[in-house]
């Protein structure tokens, strides 16, 4: 089954900058990420090659594509946690999720419907690829009226943001967290998802770093040696994520 996920021979990794992984889509057939557990475990050996001891699942909690909530998450996360003790393997998996800002969101937080958190009251979430939202202002008011603080999730990502630098600080300003995608530092993007995300680091903005693995392409490239360089390069003067752990 997993012909393109083979291990690499003689793997030197060099760098890994966090122990606690914040971001992934790592929980079994729920959303984009992990389709079935024999992946999901895949994945997780992967991460604990690399010195991570912990994983925060964040499925996606998106209106048209997938509303899942507390107790889809929650249900695969357990089945995830029987396979690891299956098979004794010593790695900590926690859930939370990802949500989408939009009009489902504010719905849920109408309803005053309970949030799966990363720790404490703090949520991740993020915006559309493919439209600029229009009043993140109203989405920071309402997240924080209700008594929890939003991590912007991959900012660097969005591209009608790459011409407006100004933004990062005004999401800052707005009461949001950034997070960085490792894979981001590493060009899996493109060039300008790159220099958004150097940017940032540069002027002290991020707060957390994750890897938003989805599957073992993924994994391949954050295993890879010239990569970890990159992460070294950047990563290495600073602790990332850890009051998670």
């Amino acid at each position: 089954m997993f012909s393109f996920f083979k291990k690499k021979e003689n793997l030197d990794i060099k760098f890994f900058p966090i122990k606690t992984d914040m971001h992934s889509h790592i929980l079994p057939g729920i959303d984009d990420g992990s389709p079935d557990l024999e992946t999901s475990i895949f994945l997780i050996k992967g991460l604990m090659e690399m010195g991570v001891t912990k994983s925060i699942a964040t499925p996606h909690v998106i209106s048209d594509l997938y509303r899942n909530t507390p107790v889809t998450i929650v249900t695969a996360l357990n089945s995830l946690k029987k396979e690891l003790k299956s098979q004794a393997i010593n790695f900590e998996v926690h859930a939370a999720a990802e949500y989408m800002l939009d009009s489902y969101f504010l719905e849920i937080l109408n309803k005053e419907e309970k949030l799966l958190t990363i720790k404490d009251n703090i949520i991740l979430t993020e915006f559309s690829y493919a439209s600029m939202p229009n009043e993140p202002e109203q989405y920071s008011f309402e997240i924080q009226n209700v008594g929890y603080s939003p991590i912007l999730a991959h900012p660097e990502r969005y591209p009608y943001y790459h011409k407006n630098y100004k933004m990062y600080h005004r999401f800052i300003d707005l009461g949001f967290m950034l997070q960085v995608n490792l894979l981001s530092l590493a060009g899996y993007y493109g060039k300008e998802p790159a220099k958004a995300a150097e940017y940032m680091l540069k002027n002290g903005m991020v707060s957390f770093v994750g890897t938003d693995m989805h599957h073992g392409r993924h994994l391949s490239m954050l295993q890879d040696s010239k990569v970890q360089k990159i992460f070294k390069s950047l990563l290495e003067h600073q602790s990332w994520n850890d009051f998670l752990e």
